[in-house]
């Protein structure tokens, strides 16, 4: 009995790690849908709240637009 409870459980694993695996989403985990496609060669993500694969959870600032542009420079923007 133990031993059929224990298959029916890691049927029950299998069947959800494939449907998360379907539901998994192809592109990377930052860009937003349509950021990554054959054109984006170098997987850059835009700059901009528009371009983030989650919204952001507050108001952006014009100081969070420009340190986003300039992202990875190792410098920010003069004007914080």
């Amino acid at each position: 009995m133990a031993l059929l409870k224990l298959a029916a459980l890691g049927a029950l694993g299998y069947v959800a790690y494939r449907y998360y695996q379907h539901q998994k989403s192809e592109s990377a985990p930052a860009f937003a849908a349509g950021q990554t496609n054959g054109q984006n060669f170098s997987q850059v993500r835009e700059a901009g709240p528009h371009a983030m694969a989650d919204k952001p959870r507050r108001e952006w600032e014009k100081a969070d637009e420009q340190s986003d542009q300039s992202f990875p420079a190792s410098d920010p923007p003069a004007n914080y």
